[in-house]
This record gives C-alpha cells, sequence and structure tokens, in this order.
C-alpha cells in the first residue's frame, strides 16, 4: 500500500478543489471605539480587497496585492472608500447622529491570511456630557452578494464603560451601558464556536486525531492535551505575553495536520489489532501542536493588540465556544469512526479519510509561507 501513497497524495490534491475564496462565506470587520467626552474615534479594519468591492471600484483597486499600490488606490479612491463606510457604520449621542470625519490617509496591515485597510475616523457628536452614545454597523450586508453573514466586532471605551460586542444583521447596534455581561459573554461564546465550525484546518487536526485514536483513552488524552496547549497559548496571546507572527503560525498548523494524517497512512499492522498510531508520541505531538493552533485561535480576535487583555471575559467566554464545539465534534465523529472500523473494508476507508486530509494540509502549507515559491 504504501508505494501507492505519493500517487494517492498527488490524486488528492488535483482532485480536491482548492479552499473557497473568503468572501464565499464571511468576514469579520473589527471596530475600535473610544472617546473621553461627546466626541468619539473609531478605528476599523475592513477587508481591504472586499472594501474595494462593495465600494464599486474598478478591478485594478481590490486586485492590488501590493502594500504600495494598495495604499496607493485607497489615497485616489477615498471619496468612495469613506462614503461607503460611513453610509453602513454609525455613531449617535443621545439617540442624534455624529458627523464621521478620515482623519488620516488609510493604512493596510496582514491578519489572518488577508489584507486589512485600517480606516481611522473622527465622530464629532453634539450634545452636554452625560449623555449616552449607540454604535452601529450594516458593513458588508448579504445584499452586497460578496459575502454573507458579516459580523462586526467592536471594541469599546466610552461613557465609563468598557466591553466589547458583536453586531450582525439581526443585532446591528449597540448602546453603551445597556448590554448585560451575560449578553457579551454569549456572543463570544458563540463566535468561538463558528470560529472552529468555519475554521477547516483546526476541524481536520481534529479529525486526523481521532482517526488515529482507536480506544477511548487516546480519546480522553488527544482531548485533554489539546484544550490545554491551546487554552495556555491563546491566554498568553490575550495578556500580549506571546507574539507570533501570522506567517509562522499558518504554515506550522497546516504542518500539524500533515505529520497527524500521515502518521495514520503509515501506522503499522499492529494498529489494526488496538494500538495507538502514534503510539509514546502523541501526547508531545498533540501538545506541541495545540500550543501552535491556541496562537490561531488567538489571531481570529487579533488579541495580540495593546489592550485587549481588558476583554479578559470575552477571550475566555471565546474559548469555552471552542471548547463546547470541539466536545460536540468528538462526540459524533469518534462513535462512528468506531463503527467503521469494525467494517470489513476498515483499513481502506481510513486511508479514503487521510489522504484527501495530507493533500488539503499540503495546499495550504505552500500557500501559507511567507515566501514566494
Amino acid at each position: 500500500m504504501l508505494r501507492w501513497l505519493p500517487a494517492f497524495v498527488v490524486l488528492a490534491a488535483l482532485l480536491l478543489p482548492a479552499p473557497a475564496a473568503a468572501h464565499d462565506a464571511t468576514t469579520t470587520a473589527r471596530a475600535e471605539v473610544t472617546g473621553t467626552g461627546a466626541d468619539v474615534r473609531v478605528v476599523l479594519d475592513l477587508e481591504y480587497d472586499l472594501l474595494m468591492k462593495s465600494a464599486w471600484l474598478y478591478a485594478s483597486a481590490y486586485d492590488a496585492k501590493e502594500r504600495a499600490e494598495q495604499l496607493r488606490q485607497l489615497k485616489l479612491n477615498r471619496d468612495a472608500v469613506v462614503e461607503y463606510v460611513t453610509e453602513r457604520f454609525a455613531v449617535t449621542y443621545d439617540d442624534r447622529p455624529c458627523a464621521p470625519t478620515l482623519t488620516r490617509d488609510a493604512d493596510v496591515r496582514p491578519q489572518d491570511r488577508k489584507t486589512f485597510a485600517v480606516l481611522t475616523f473622527a465622530f464629532a457628536c453634539r450634545g452636554g456630557p452625560g449623555g449616552t452614545h449607540a454604535i452601529s454597523s450594516a458593513l458588508f450586508p448579504d445584499a452586497e452578494t460578496f459575502v454573507h453573514s458579516t459580523e462586526t466586532l467592536v471594541r469599546y471605551d466610552l461613557d465609563g464603560e468598557r466591553g466589547s460586542a458583536v453586531l450582525v444583521a439581526e443585532s446591528p447596534t449597540l448602546k453603551v451601558g445597556e448590554r448585560a455581561r451575560s449578553d457579551q459573554a454569549g456572543e463570544f461564546f458563540l463566535l468561538g464556536a463558528e470560529h472552529l465550525l468555519t475554521g477547516l484546518d483546526h476541524v481536520l487536526f481534529l479529525l486526523a486525531l481521532l482517526i488515529g485514536a482507536r480506544r477511548l483513552r487516546d480519546v480522553v488524552v488527544t482531548a485533554t492535551a489539546f484544550t490545554a496547549a491551546h487554552s495556555i497559548t491563546f491566554l498568553l496571546a490575550a495578556l500580549g505575553l506571546v507574539d507570533v507572527p501570522g506567517a509562522i503560525v499558518e504554515p506550522v498548523i497546516a504542518a500539524s495536520i500533515i505529520v497527524v494524517a500521515i502518521a495514520n497512512l503509515l501506522g503499522r499492522d499492529e494498529a489494526r489489532h488496538g494500538e495507538d498510531r502514534l503510539g509514546r508520541w502523541r501526547l508531545p505531538v498533540v501538545l506541541a501542536f495545540g500550543l501552535v493552533h491556541g496562537l490561531g485561535f488567538a489571531g481570529a480576535l487579533d488579541i495580540d493588540r495593546s489592550g485587549s487583555w481588558e476583554l479578559l471575559l470575552s477571550l475566555l467566554s471565546f474559548n469555552a465556544g471552542i471548547e463546547a464545539t470541539q466536545l460536540a465534534l468528538i462526540a459524533v465523529l469518534f462513535p462512528l469512526l468506531t463503527l467503521l472500523r469494525r467494517t470489513s473494508w476498515a483499513r481502506w476507508a481510513m486511508i479514503a479519510l487521510s489522504v484527501p486530509i495530507v493533500g488539503v494540509s499540503l495546499y495550504w502549507f505552500f500557500e501559507r509561507l511567507p515566501l514566494p515559491l
């Protein structure tokens, strides 16, 4: 069987579709909102190419890849970009709209394998002290067809309140001071669950581990080690104690899936008699790669930015959502894999599951390398 392994991998890489473009799925806009009085400062992080498409600009704008060209296009199309954003993102003070002004040229920065445009606005609000702000977002709605289920992650420090919220089409407005902490925790719990389910690389890593875990004890060790490891790095990143660039983290996550999936394919015959395919290496492998995956989870919230440690409740809720979803996947997948192993074609079924995982992960690995091939 092993002599056919290279052919299986190549065939899987050719037959499986490349990972879908980000805009076939969802996007998350980020807003940092601060103010010491009526006036407000807002820093928005929006996917660059999606922003330029949504503003109905030419392909030369949204297809730009080099930083210098992206900055040039943002400056050239400043009015169109500002019009698009300010029609869909608003701040009010005591129910009166605040007037937005772009205070500096837009910047760009990489994040989570994408490029984000960074826009800084000043919102001038009328009214005396003691009023209440509200923040609303309708950025990148489903009707534009470029993306669906957009979420706007808001962090705010306004009116003596500090916190965070997730704005969606069904609940697009945050009125500062009215949202309970339990609501905030629930929003981030669901955000964590959604991130795991839509993060195919994390799901494939978990599936690869379960394919090799042949006993209940292996599942317990796998789940506990992975949870402990990625929770450690997730929270360390939240506290600003660990900062590893995504250009390193993302290829290593892909490599971790490749290593575990190939270990399943190269398992010795004794694996069919109940032996763990990773053997004594299971615990250190899961711990090491779990630490890296924790940094990947952290990148989803961009929590290495200054001051984000103050959002500990949101971060813990996000992590709890990841854990609950992970346990639910294990509860569903492991019994199915156990039943599959009891069939006469179990060996070939495990190969059929592992080979596509290797193929897709190889694609991700080379795609995520920071240097051009």
